[in-house]
């Protein structure tokens, strides 16, 4: 696999398992990074999850949202 510029393989060149495990990760630890990490870790964490993420999001342009995950859904919980 490619590797680029940036911390990490290349999301592009990642199969769709190994993307979604490291969309897990990544969220997993960014409470952690955002508390007790650096600014240089914070910034490096901030670019590799906007990369998976959309990666993610260009693999999947038609993903259906929950409804829970609207505003109309949200309005409904309201209610």
């Amino acid at each position: 696999m490619k590797e680029t510029g940036r911390q990490g393989v290349d999301p592009a060149q990642l199969s769709e398992q190994d993307l979604l495990r490291e969309l897990e990760t990544i969220h997993r630890s960014r409470h952690d990074t955002l508390l007790y990490g650096s600014s240089a870790a914070l910034a490096a964490h901030d670019v590799r999850m906007a990369d998976l993420e959309a990666e993610y999001l260009r693999r999947h342009p038609d993903r259906p949202p929950a409804a829970g995950r609207t505003r109309e859904g949200a309005r409904a919980r309201e209610s």
